[in-house]
């Protein structure tokens, strides 16, 4: 199947589509669009991960494009579903997975072992956190500017 990128931009990019074509007619065409999420969602969700953090005492990832991912993930899915549906697995029903709140950000693994899986929150003898339990909207900004 060859997949094809095409970016749409208004004064910042704002959506992204994929087209995929397949070679038979088994092979269904689609076009998926997957939006940006809202700048105040994206604040709302930085703002909780670092809270969440120095209460938890956990500390971000060293590589802070991970945190940024994860942030914005959090966040497109509360604007789509209301709700900081774990950006980071896949769900057949998103809608009924932020209904049953076992996977909402903070999830119940998080919670209850602090076992992250989106490596949003780790703890400080994990290989991978860094120092920080902080992360500016620049940082968020610059780490995902080109995805």
């Amino acid at each position: 199947m060859v997949e094809s990128l095409l970016e749409v931009h208004w004064p910042k990019p704002k959506c992204e589509l994929r087209v995929r074509f397949g070679p038979s007619r088994l092979s269904q065409n689609f076009i998926s669009a997957i939006s940006e999420p809202s700048e105040k969602s994206v604040e709302i969700m930085r703002k909780f991960s670092e809270q969440y953090a120095r209460r938890s005492g956990t500390y971000f990832c060293v590589d802070k494009g991970v945190t940024s991912v994860v942030i914005k993930g959090l966040a497109e899915h509360k604007d789509s579903y209301g709700a900081p549906l774990c950006p980071c697995r896949h769900y057949d029903d998103k809608a009924a997975e932020v209904g049953q709140g076992f996977w909402n950000c903070p999830c119940v693994p998080m919670r209850e072992r602090k076992e992250c899986h989106c490596m949003l929150f780790l703890t400080p003898e994990n290989d991978f956190a860094g120092k920080d339990q902080t992360i500016t909207s620049d940082e968020i900004k610059e780490t995902t500017a080109n995805m």
